[in-house]
């Protein structure tokens, strides 16, 4: 038996490899899908004295869209984004992370603003809260504030149509 225990570790990390390679490295696992979108409260970039949190979103399916000026993937998704504010589809609430530079506000008046509202993360708290890896991340939140999706990397139309628009249907939008 004792010569067989070689064998059987073999097998056991080769099947852990083959299943890790298969694996998607932009869809990580998110604890967050199904449980409550994290609170926050964060001042409005562009109008002081204004605060956002999720709560004022209660009732509406969303997007929460995580990014920075800095960010050049997000400059990739931002005329995608563009066209899916003009179309109304859903809501896309900006979380301006880490943006120690405060250029926000002046790139979105250059290059369009798609968001229907931009939190300010500057310290990027409420992107650890969210579990954010890097920018951009896009969130789907339902209704009751459910955090329903999770996706890394920009988004584009081919990604909306298989990721976003079947669970945008399924939430009633």
């Amino acid at each position: 038996m004792k010569r067989f225990i070689p064998f059987i570790v073999f097998v056991v990390l080769a099947v852990f490899f083959y299943v890790g390679l298969s694996l998607n490295p932009r869809e990580v696992p998110s604890p967050f899908i199904g449980k409550p979108a994290p609170a926050f409260s964060l001042p409005v970039v562009g109008e002081p004295g204004r605060s956002f949190g999720p709560e004022q979103m209660r009732g509406k399916v969303w997007l929460l869209n995580v990014w920075a000026p800095w960010c050049v993937a997000c400059r990739q998704e931002h005329g995608f984004l563009m066209q899916l504010a003009r179309s109304g589809a859903v809501p896309i609430v900006g979380l301006n992370w880490k943006d120690k530079d405060r250029e926000a506000e002046v790139l979105l008046a250059q290059v369009g603003n798609p968001y229907f509202v931009v939190a300010d993360d500057l310290d990027g708290r409420v992107g650890i809260d969210y579990g954010v890896t890097g920018t951009p991340e896009t969130y789907v939140i339902d209704r009751e504030g459910i955090v329903r999706l999770k996706h890394i990397s920009p988004i584009t139309p081919e990604v909306w149509k298989a990721k976003f628009e079947p669970l945008l249907k399924e939430l009633g939008v």
